[in-house]
């Protein structure tokens, strides 16, 4: 004789063996693209190091009355990557910094994503005058340089990490919400949905249940390529001063570099560790979001 718990709690283990079954399916395909993997283990490494950055390096490294070297002072055994211009550890700075630019890049990216997926399955959903114009807007943000429109919002806001990441995650979603909608478009021209319809299915019930976890595969690929693009934006907006100046990140480093005539006095180990590290993060989100998209889309495989 069953309990009553027993007919509800089947299908919710059925659910997560499903998801789980899913997501091994989803690995198993993942880890042969040797590029993605690569991409992966990099982001693995440089959040380790966001995540131990207290344990390795102190809460105190950016404090400039306890400097253990002297200004400028050029890479020893002591200070591998050399001091900053008053004279505190480039490792440690460099280190410390990537918990601002991941954390920056990630909530940029998610926003940008959240935006551009409401606007997308909105769009293709309701159609009509609220699609045109939707678009059309779109479009403007399209034609207008996003790095100038981020400039703009960063000058008129505080100087703040918020500030930072609504400045990029409201100039960057035109292209999810383009992608999006065009996807939320082929959904919707199935025939489920009108049998969804034709059973009584109103406009959130067709848009959360049989559109959004269509489209989701779309917005995770997307996440992951938009990362790339957000840390690099930070770092921009942080080297042409427009970041939060109470922080440490490697766009600020560089900022700070560029202050010190770094580039005209030749103290390269000032620019190039923060450089190569915002270079390799965008670089390995860029595999990632690369091997994503041909896992979810296998007709977008791409060689390995």
């Amino acid at each position: 004789m069953t309990t009553g718990k027993w007919p509800a709690a089947r299908p919710r283990a059925m659910a997560w063996q499903r998801r789980r079954a899913s997501a091994a399916r989803f690995w198993r395909r993942y880890r042969t693209h040797r590029a993605g993997v690569l991409g992966l283990a990099t982001l693995a490494l440089f959040v380790l190091l966001a995540l131990a950055a207290p344990l390795l390096v102190g809460s105190g490294v950016a404090d400039v009355t306890d400097a253990p070297g002297s200004p400028l002072e050029r890479p020893s055994g002591e200070l591998p990557f050399g001091a900053d211009r008053f004279g505190r550890n480039l490792l440690g700075l460099v280190i410390w910094g990537a918990r601002v630019s991941l954390l920056v890049g990630l909530f940029a990216a998610v926003l940008s994503v959240a935006i551009g997926t409401v606007i997308g399955v909105t769009a293709g959903h309701f159609r009509g005058w609220y699609a045109t114009v939707v678009m059309r807007i779109t479009d403007w943000f399209l034609v207008m340089p996003t790095l100038v429109l981020a400039i703009a919002l960063a000058t008129v806001m505080s100087r703040s990490l918020l500030t930072v990441v609504v400045a990029i995650g409201v100039t960057t979603w035109p292209t999810t919400a383009r992608l999006v909608r065009a996807q939320t478009l082929a959904v919707e021209s199935r025939p489920y949905i009108e049998r969804a319809r034709a059973l009584g299915g109103g406009h959130w019930h067709i848009m959360s249940r049989h559109v959004l976890p269509h489209v989701m595969p779309l917005v995770l690929a997307q996440t992951t390529l938009i990362i790339s693009s957000a840390i690099l934006a930070e770092a921009t907006l942080a080297f042409l001063g427009l970041g939060d100046p109470t922080v440490v990140s490697w766009g600020g480093l560089l900022q700070d570099a560029r202050e010190a005539g770094a580039v005209s006095a030749g103290h390269w180990w000032y620019l190039v560790p923060p450089g190569i590290a915002i270079a390799l993060v965008a670089l390995a989100f860029t595999l990632c979001g690369r091997a994503v998209e041909s896992v979810l889309n296998p007709r977008l495989e791409v060689s390995r």
